[in-house]
Parts: structure tokens; C-alpha cells; sequence
């Protein structure tokens, strides 16, 4: 038996709460993973888990026999990071996951400048609007907009978006062009709804002084930017969308900008990770290569001292 092996594997058991996760994220025959903790049990003389037909929790033994593994294996992970070869060139798998239109518009267009850096790694880029559980769903990292509610999580600043609202001209033909927000009462408008909690969210609009935060009339509501945006492009209604990520239609007239002398609150954005492990040089050099992707875009730059 691999002790090492058996310590990770175990780990990701604990983490992800049953055999089948922690295989799917580790790559490893469930078989494998079953076969490697019950030799860890075998060699400790101790039970780790208590098992179930639909659920794995930690004994006490487990649980204690689990932070000295974490230690462990941090250190193990750090005299191999000191090694030069590998702070120069981190390699291995690394999992992300981003929300759709930065992973679309952003990251995956700049992909070919970190592959030229680190030809090493083996990124597997998850992209969907959904705020994945990092430890269950075994991700090195994610990138997120908006407030955070995770504070298990260790988050690094390091982009905001600012958002347009915009329809299309047939729309607008139609129902005509509002000059106030309040003007969008009696307007058809696509909300966007959170798929963690179920929220429709707000609008919200300020001008010289004069704040307005509403919710919405409309006939639908999404929670995946790509539909939201189809449904944009339909007519349904007026969208209120990350500028980063409508530029071209705006341009080629598939929509138009209204209310433009009116700001919508910018919305941060930020990386984060677990904190209750050991910051391999693979998540280290993406977290930095995030941020400075960010801090070069146009749209997306923090302004100055906000990079907290």
C-alpha cells in the first residue's frame, strides 16, 4: 500500500462524504479508493468511517487521524514545491470552475498565454452559473462574481464587473425607449434569479444623487447568462448584463443601450479556495494569473487600492 496514496485518498473521502466523490475527483476506480482505506484501516488497527448505504462519516479516530493527514501532506507538497524545477514549472491536474460569460469571454480566450507559461499543468475549467461546493465537488478554485457568503473560503479580490442594460431595437420600436428607471415599471423586463438560494435579484440605477432599486416586472426569470442572453436576443424583454459580455452585440445592433447616463452598482469579483489546504504552486500561479488577466481588462480592472 501507497501510505501517501491511502492518506490522500482518504482525505478526499472525508472532504467529498462518500467513496463515489472522491474517486470521481481523484480519477480512481471507486474499487481503488475502497480498497485503499480499508488497508489504511487494516494498517492503523482503527475504523476511520462509519459507513452506510447512502452516507460516509468520520469516527472520532477519523477525525484526528484526518488533520494529522492534512499536515502531512502539506509539507509533502511543500518540500516537492521547493524543488526549483517545480516552482518554475507547476504541473499536474488543477480544477476551476468560473461563472459562464467570464469563463467564455474572458479566461478561455487568454488560455493559450498560461498554457505558454505552464505547458505542466492539466486545467479542467467548469463553467456554469451555478456556486459549486469546492470541497465536496473536489475544484482547486473558483472564480466568482458578486458577494460572497462562503467565509470558509479564503477569497483574493480581483476583478469587478459593471453591468448595461440594453434591448433589442425591435423591443424598444415597440414599447418605446424609458428615460427614468422607474419608467421600466411598465416595461416586460429578464430577471435573473439565484440558483443557490432562488432570489430573484433586484435592479437597481443611480444618477447624481438619486438612487432606485427595484424588482422587476417580467414573464421569466433564468439563472445561466447564456439563456438570459437568448432571451434578450428574443425580445422578452430588457437585460441588465455585464458589459464584457454584450460589447459585440451592442456594436453589430442585435441590441441597444438604454438609460446610459444611469449606473448600475459594479459587482466585485473574486478567486477563491479552500482554506484548509495546502496552496499548491499550480492554484498559486493561477490565482496570480487570474489577477493580472483581470487587471488588464478594460472592463474588469479593480480601480486603484481595491485589490483586497
Amino acid at each position: 500500500m501507497n501510505k501517501l496514496q491511502a492518506m490522500e485518498v482518504f482525505v478526499q473521502v472525508v472532504d467529498a462524504g462518500g467513496f463515489t466523490r472522491a474517486a470521481e475527483n481523484m480519477q480512481l476506480p471507486k474499487a481503488t479508493v475502497s480498497t485503499l482505506i480499508q488497508s489504511l484501516e487494516t494498517s492503523l488497527s482503527v475504523k476511520l468511517l462509519h459507513r452506510t448505504t447512502r452516507h460516509v462519516s468520520v469516527t472520532a479516530d477519523g477525525a484526528a487521524y484526518y488533520e494529522r493527514c492534512l499536515r502531512i501532506l502539506a509539507d509533502v507538497r511543500e518540500a516537492e514545491e521547493s524543488l526549483s524545477r517545480t516552482r518554475l514549472s507547476p504541473s499536474g491536474r488543477l480544477r476551476v470552475d468560473a461563472p459562464t460569460g467570464l469563463a467564455s469571454e474572458v479566461i478561455v480566450p487568454a488560455l493559450p498565454d498560461f498554457f505558454e507559461r505552464y505547458p505542466d499543468i492539466q486545467l479542467e475549467l467548469g463553467a456554469s452559473d451555478r456556486t459549486v461546493d469546492l470541497i465536496e465537488e473536489g475544484v482547486d478554485c473558483a472564480v466568482r462574481g458578486g458577494q460572497l457568503g462562503d467565509s470558509s473560503l479564503i477569497a483574493r479580490r480581483v476583478g469587478i464587473m459593471h453591468f448595461i442594460t440594453c434591448a433589442t431595437p425591435a423591443y424598444l420600436d415597440r414599447f418605446g425607449r424609458p428615460s427614468h428607471p422607474n419608467e421600466l415599471l411598465r416595461h416586460r423586463c429578464v430577471n435573473y434569479f439565484s440558483s443557490r438560494t432562488g432570489k430573484i435579484y433586484d435592479w437597481d440605477f443611480t444618477r447624481d444623487g438619486e438612487r432606485v432599486q427595484v424588482a422587476m416586472p417580467g414573464l421569466i426569470a433564468l439563472n445561466d447568462t447564456n439563456s438570459y442572453t437568448a432571451a434578450g436576443l428574443a425580445g422578452l424583454g430588457i437585460v441588465q448584463i455585464p458589459n464584457f459580455w454584450m460589447e459585440s452585440m451592442i456594436k453589430d445592433g442585435r441590441l441597444e443601450t438604454i438609460l446610459d447616463g444611469w449606473v448600475s452598482d459594479p459587482v466585485p469579483v473574486h478567486v477563491v479556495y479552500p482554506q484548509n489546504r495546502h496552496l499548491s504552486a499550480k492554484v498559486r500561479v493561477f490565482v496570480e494569473w487570474i489577477a493580472e488577466l483581470f487587471s488588464n481588462h478594460p472592463g474588469m480592472r479593480l480601480p486603484a487600492r481595491a485589490a483586497l
